[in-house]
């Protein structure tokens, strides 16, 4: 029976690589009907396509038209599983505040980043596009967020960043969050120089950064 799942989830993973979203969908639905292990299949199947995914765009064999068709069929087995799904919290599951920055309306690589970090098990709470400081701030500190994730595309927005962690500075509250920071223009030495806990050069990078990051608050 075991090795039965197995094969079932490696099915599904290659779907959702192949971007076919209406099988996904219907393989999660016949799974789910026959009585089988949901979680089994988010991890091992929808998970696991959407992470074999990120890796083929880390390399250069998927472009973002790729990535995004990959995240459709995630997200629509997901939905078809979820009222399936028992509710059990995770150790690592990690609080996001994500959005992009104050001018910047670009959100395409924010939200592969908010899919990644999903797919990863993590809660993102999104603020969407052209966010000021303050809102970030705010929204952090009324749903108790672990961390605050900034995105933007343009050298232009940079700034946006450091206000964010400026105005957690002003308030008292830099110690409550960790900030991570991503985009294209956006580089390691940017998010040192402002005073950021981590920096993404990619999804892939922001699930790595948030993730050991959870597991090192539970070794605490």
């Amino acid at each position: 029976m075991n090795s039965g799942r197995k094969s079932f989830a490696e099915l599904i993973a290659e779907v959702v690589l192949g971007m076919d979203i209406e099988r996904t969908a219907a393989l999660c639905e016949s799974y789910a009907c026959s009585g089988g292990e949901v979680r089994h299949i988010i991890d091992d199947g929808l998970r696991r396509g959407l992470y074999r995914a990120g890796c083929l765009f880390e390399k250069g064999q998927y472009f973002i038209p790729e990535l995004l068709l990959c995240c459709d069929a995630f997200y629509a087995g997901l939905e078809v599983l979820k009222p399936y799904l028992p509710q059990k919290p995770s150790e690592l599951r990690t609080r996001i505040v994500i959005g992009v920055v104050e001018h910047d309306v670009h959100d395409i690589g924010k939200n592969l980043v908010k899919t990644m970090l999903e797919c990863a098990g993590h809660e993102v709470i999104d603020l969407g596009r052209d966010v000021p400081a303050r809102a970030f701030v705010k929204k952090a500190g009324e749903v108790e967020a672990d961390v605050i994730a900034l995105s933007t595309l343009m050298t232009s927005t940079m700034s946006g960043m450091k206000e964010v962690i400026d105005l957690l500075c002003r308030e008292g509250a830099r110690d409550r969050f960790k900030v991570i920071v991503g985009g294209s223009p956006v580089t390691e030495s940017y998010a040192r120089q402002i005073g950021a806990d981590g920096y993404a050069p990619d999804a892939m990078g922001a699930v790595r950064e948030v993730s050991r990051w959870a597991k090192r608050r539970t070794q605490v």
